[in-house]
């Protein structure tokens, strides 16, 4: 199989270079400057094993490669804000044989959040969803980096909505082979509702900075989390069996020449995207909180301040954690 990495980006570039490191064929999907540093000097991957640069072919969308191969896996990684105009952008590229990518080709979700899966599923066949336990950074154009070892992450695969079949098996054994521990369950969704809660922190760390002074702060936006997700009904497993699955299978060390910095919601302010992703984060539990009658304010807090600094290109980390910490004291308070 040829896997297309539509966003290659921190955790994209992440999976398209180990892939490629254990020998199996990878296109790279990006752009602008990124897709100009990837096309000409390679995607460099900064792990704990070394550097290593990938020169793997490079486009900004499927015309550049003509028809796609029947043997293609399309793996979406871009931002979930990114999602929708991808999806209409690769499904109706032609495929070899006949028929088109959102026909016949596996889109594989490689990304925070639920949202994108469901959006797929209205234009492609075949979704499956990942759970991505997988630390890394995309700071500098042409260059990500992972910390973990002696795995680089675990990432859970399943059919969107439930289900496994042949195929992700395959895609499965790929990435165990490529430095992933990548289970197959047919409930992806509860790994995936568990990382929600686990990813509400993103927005605290893009807004007001590290997360080690916000531990009580974390605990509050991710027990409203949960109250949302119970009256819901959507299970999600547990903080004690998500540490049993990752042990110390994923363990971070310092990377030399590797820049520090924070997740993703961080890593979109620091680059000035103008975008971020707290409205399929925090977002998703106000939703839910709406529909099933939960208050929700220091979710929506967190999303309209994560939204602000985006829009308005604040720096990361520029709130005092002190202020945020008021902030969300009133916003609990409030009727």
């Amino acid at each position: 199989m040829r896997y297309i990495i539509i966003g290659a980006g921190a955790v994209g570039g992440v999976i398209g270079g180990r892939l490629a490191g254990s020998g199996h064929e990878v296109v790279l999907v990006a752009r602008g400057a990124h897709h100009a540093a990837l096309r000409d000097g390679g995607l460099r991957l900064r792990v704990p094993d070394g550097e290593f640069t990938h020169r793997l072919p490079t486009v900004d969308g499927p015309e550049a490669l003509g028809e796609l191969r029947a043997d293609d896996v399309l793996v979406l990684a871009v931002k979930t804000q990114d999602s929708a105009a991808a999806l209409r952008t690769w499904a109706p590229a032609p495929v070899a044989g006949g028929g088109t990518a959102a026909q016949r080709l596996p889109l594989l979700c490689a990304q925070n959040g639920v949202e994108s899966q469901r959006l797929a599923l209205r234009l492609f066949r075949r979704v499956y969803g990942v759970c991505v336990w997988l630390p890394a950074t995309h700071i500098e154009p042409g260059v990500v980096s992972a910390a973990g070892t002696p795995l680089t992450g675990i990432l859970h695969l399943g059919r969107h909505p439930h289900g496994t079949d042949e195929t992700v098996r395959l895609i499965a054994a790929d990435l165990e082979k490529s430095r992933f521990e990548a289970p197959v369950v047919p409930d992806v969704a509860r790994w995936q509702y568990a990382k929600l809660l686990a990813n509400l922190g993103n927005a605290v760390e893009a807004v007001a900075g590290p997360l080690d002074e916000a531990a009580a702060l974390l605990e509050r936006v991710r027990a409203e989390g949960a109250a949302v997700l119970d009256a819901a009904g959507i299970p999600y497993a547990s903080v004690e069996r998500q540490r049993e699955m990752r042990g110390d299978k994923v363990t971070l060390v310092p990377l030399d020449g590797a820049p520090r910095g924070g997740g993703s919601s961080w890593q979109s302010l620091n680059r000035g995207t103008g975008t971020i992703e707290a409205d399929y984060l925090n977002g998703e539990i106000v939703l839910l909180g709406r529909q099933h009658g939960i208050p929700t304010p220091l979710n929506e807090l967190l999303q309209r301040l994560a939204d602000t600094f985006a829009r308005e290109r604040r720096a990361p980390g520029s709130m005092p954690m002190g202020e945020l910490v008021r902030l969300a004291d009133e916003a609990q308070l409030s009727p």
